[in-house]
């Protein structure tokens, strides 16, 4: 499992709405990571601009500001 997801399942990650467990209509892998989507043009608008929604989401994490890790568009 990878993405972002919930107890109840998974959301996604351009348009932000939560899908249940088997409510995804599709979904990409990237990186090892599979993301689910509600719709094909979501998935579309996530495969034009990948790097951008997956730095967002490790933003979201907290990843990018933990002490050792690079910190990207942080002057």
């Amino acid at each position: 499992m990878g993405g972002t997801s919930t107890r109840q399942g998974h959301v996604d990650p351009v348009c932000g709405r939560k899908l249940g467990r088997t409510g995804a209509e599709s979904s990409t892998e990237y990186k090892r990571r599979r993301y689910f989507f509600c719709s094909e043009k979501c998935r579309h608008a996530f495969e034009r601009r990948t790097e951008w929604f997956r730095l967002h989401e490790l933003a979201r994490a907290g990843a990018l500001l933990t002490p050792g890790r690079v910190r990207w568009g942080i002057a």
